[in-house]
């Protein structure tokens, strides 16, 4: 990733054709969570993948103390991200939720930006390991990919470490530990976007 100047808090920009994933944790900051959703209406069409938030924590902590598999807790952690889908769509009540890349698809090609729910990947994916290696960051490049969009845009509530290729993205738990194989696997842009910051990426 190289760096580029830094951005205002507002989520701005033309951002069409994009995945744009919205981390869960901006939930403390209503305001700049709204403004991202609103824009998202705004200028679409963009895939949102909502980030599993305090639902997914709570999963974390309810297998940490009864000690289930890490299946039924990727399950349950997709199940979050759907929670987070809804509370997103009562925040800003212009967006749906789509309930599989097909139909996300469908919504972009008419235009419209939708919230995806990935409830359908609780069968089972072979590209897409059922454990905490793959959380909403390495999801929403996957969808980017499997939707052929050119972007794929991670909005995070922290501050990015100086280092900011993907292994050291994942090093640092900035984002999950497979996202650098999902990285390498995708061929359009990467930005990353803090409170602050931006960095961008061009897949090779």
């Amino acid at each position: 990733m190289t760096g580029v100047p830094p951005a205002p808090p507002r989520f701005t920009g033309k951002i069409d054709g994009a995945v744009v994933k919205i981390g869960g944790s901006l939930v403390a900051d209503r305001a700049r969570l709204c403004a991202i959703l609103a824009e998202c209406v705004e200028q679409p069409p963009v895939a949102i993948v909502p980030g599993g938030g305090a639902f997914a924590e709570a999963v974390r902590a309810t297998q940490a103390a009864l000690g289930f598999d890490d299946t039924l807790a990727h399950r349950l952690a997709l199940d979050a991200m759907g929670r987070m889908a809804e509370v997103f769509c009562a925040l800003e009540q212009r967006l749906t939720i789509a309930a599989s890349p097909e139909t996300v698809a469908d919504a972009l090609a008419q235009g419209r930006s939708v919230i995806w729910d990935p409830v359908a990947l609780k069968a089972g994916h072979a590209e897409i390991a059922e454990s905490w290696d793959v959380t909403s960051d390495s999801l929403a490049l996957w969808l980017a990919a499997r939707l052929g969009v050119d972007r794929c845009i991670l909005v995070k509530s922290a501050k990015l470490p100086l280092q900011a290729d993907p292994a050291a993205l994942a090093r640092a738990g900035f984002v999950d530990a497979a996202f650098p194989r999902f990285a390498a696997a995708y061929r359009g842009a990467i930005v990353i976007r803090g409170p602050e910051d931006v960095r961008q990426r061009h897949a090779a």
